[in-house]
């Protein structure tokens, strides 16, 4: 695409509504395009639609009208979840125009520094933890993106001598072209989205977008203990300086925990001091933190922790001052979050956990004696890779959502008796909360219910925020 500002007096079309549809609709409002934005739900449902209208953007709702894209449109921004098979998306493709996501016009009008953070899991923790440890350095950071801000909210008004620390979904990052953040950071990468994305090349490379555009003044941040990462780097396809980072090994240059983790998640971690520590090009070697010392526990935090040191000092942030953010941090909401205990039982929050890795992670972050409650969208898994783990970790599942079936039989087949579906209510919330009493009802004092659903809300929830807090609401009023 061009750069925003060109497409004054020019017809632009925005798919969607929601945060970052309306966001970028007053932007190039703002910028004198001729702004028109469709959603498909009915305007009762578009509560943000009123504000457009006030500011005089076009807006048609219920719908995707036959001639909302022609050849007189400019550019099509779309937003990250719908999907390119959307008939809308496929005119404008074979017409020959852009289709961005707004992350790409942000970035376009934005004079700020810029950090990128993905992954299949863990970004939304390592982008917070950034930001506060940016501040901590005294250097502005906006945390922006995926995370909840739109970074077209946040674009215009970042200085050049600020950085907005952004998460980026592998949806955003599909529709992006001349993105280039000045430190990218690629945390993991696992099976998910593959309704959207058809397969894991495409998934891959929507990812790998992070680093597209990228030069030799930038830095790529990326995990070596993750094949794909390891691919990447193995790939001579990266620009940029590479600032590596790993639990289970030692690196000759990047930032690590040492003594290592095991490399096999199931394995015992031993009683092992572990630190952290940065080892420059020149062969410096800094110890940042005591793993134990850092605010939020559990092996995959301490991944998420060195990232997180990783793209600060790629940043130039000083080592000698990310200790005390570490030690600071108390995580982020629905992410292992402890909601409350009742009888002895202690109760768990993992709403974000939205694909089978995420909840293999929030199994191994206890010693055992869960009881799981599991499910949520159908995207075509069949879980069989949550078997070993439940055998080990797992005293009891309650299965609900469209995949309520898959879960069982994984637990089943894992050999677990106590297995509970939970058949669908009108009431999804009604649902979640019998979910959440019949899992009670499983527990012993000493025991864990951990709602770590493996799959995305959809079928039930707009959002796993909302699927999360109802499940803390049940938890505390049992």
């Amino acid at each position: 695409m061009e750069h925003p500002s060109a497409y004054k007096g020019r017809r632009v079309v925005v798919l969607g509504l929601a945060k970052s549809g309306v966001s970028v609709a007053k932007l190039f409002h703002k910028l004198g395009a001729i702004v028109t934005v469709n959603d498909q739900k009915e305007r009762q449902l578009c509560p943000e639609a009123d504000e457009l209208d006030a500011l005089g953007v076009s807006v048609l709702c219920g719908g995707h009208p036959g001639d909302l894209i022609t050849a007189e449109t400019a550019l099509v921004v779309k937003n990250p979840g719908i999907p390119y098979t959307a008939p809308p998306v496929k005119q404008a493709l074979a017409l020959g125009l852009d289709v961005v996501t707004e992350v790409e016009v942000a970035y376009l009008l934005s004079s700020a520094q810029l950090i990128g953070i993905t992954g299949s899991n863990g970004k939304t923790t390592t982008t917070t933890w950034i930001g506060d440890m940016l501040e901590a350095c005294d250097m502005n950071a906006i945390v922006a993106g995926n995370i909840g801000t739109p970074l077209s909210e946040v674009a215009l008004s970042a200085r050049p001598d600020d950085w907005i620390v952004a998460e980026l979904s592998s949806f955003q990052l599909k529709g992006t072209q001349a993105f280039r953040p000045h430190v990218a950071v690629l945390l993991n990468v696992s099976e998910t989205h593959l309704d959207y994305h058809g397969d894991m090349d495409d998934y891959v490379a929507s990812k790998a977008k992070l680093f597209a555009n990228q030069t030799f003044k930038d830095t790529a941040v990326l995990n070596a203990d993750d094949p794909v990462c390891r691919q990447l780097m193995a790939s001579g396809t990266l620009r940029a300086r590479v600032l590596p980072f790993s639990v289970t090994q030692r690196l000759d240059y990047g930032v690590f925990v040492d003594p290592p983790f095991p490399s096999e998640l199931a394995d015992s971690a031993g009683d092992e001091k572990r630190v952290i520590r940065y080892v420059d090009q020149t062969g410096g070697d800094q110890t940042i933190i005591n793993v134990e010392e850092l605010g939020i526990p559990g092996r995959h935090n301490a991944a998420n922790a060195v990232a997180a040191v990783a793209a600060c000092i790629a940043a130039g942030a000083e080592p000698d001052l990310l200790a005390s953010p570490l030690r600071g941090f108390r995580g982020v909401e629905h992410r292992l979050e402890f909601v409350t205990e009742k009888n002895g039982v202690k109760f768990y929050n993992n709403s974000k956990a939205t694909n089978a890795a995420a909840t293999i992670i929030s199994l191994h972050s206890f010693p055992g004696n869960i009881v799981l409650i599991a499910g949520g969208l159908d995207r075509g898994s069949d879980y069989a890779e949550l078997v070993p783990h439940l055998q080990t970790q797992v005293k009891g599942v309650v299965a609900l959502g469209e995949t309520r079936g898959k879960i069982a039989q994984a637990a089943e087949l894992a050999g677990l008796s106590a297995v509970k579906i939970v058949e669908p209510d009108e009431d999804a919330e009604a649902t979640l909360r019998f979910a959440v009493r019949e899992a009670a009802s499983m527990a012993q004092p000493g025991d864990i219910v951990l709602l770590s659903p493996a799959c995305a809300s959809w079928d039930m929830f707009q959002s796993y925020e909302i699927r999360g807090r109802i499940f803390k609401q049940t938890a505390h009023t049992l």
